[in-house]
């Protein structure tokens, strides 16, 4: 461990950078679904799974900063 450096959370995010990081994530979710449509079309599987699990890690980022700022209708971000 480097010398000063805590393995505890800072708690020092803002509300801010938090919707900041839920908007990147909103985008980067759109341009791995883009991505996907545009492998099917192309017939390149490799790129539709790669696209396709990327999209979906995107999804439990979303909901999960979603419910950290209390958007309503997300009760639970593990179901």
């Amino acid at each position: 461990m480097l010398k000063g450096k805590s393995n505890s959370p800072t708690y020092d995010r803002t509300w801010d950078d938090i919707e900041d990081m839920l908007n990147l994530a909103i985008h980067e979710r759109i341009k791995w679904q883009d991505r996907f449509e545009k492998a099917h079309v192309r017939g390149d599987r490799q790129m539709k799974i790669d696209a396709a699990r990327n999209a979906k890690a995107l999804e439990g980022v979303i909901k999960t900063l979603k419910w950290t700022i209390g958007t309503p209708g997300i009760e639970d971000p593990l179901s």
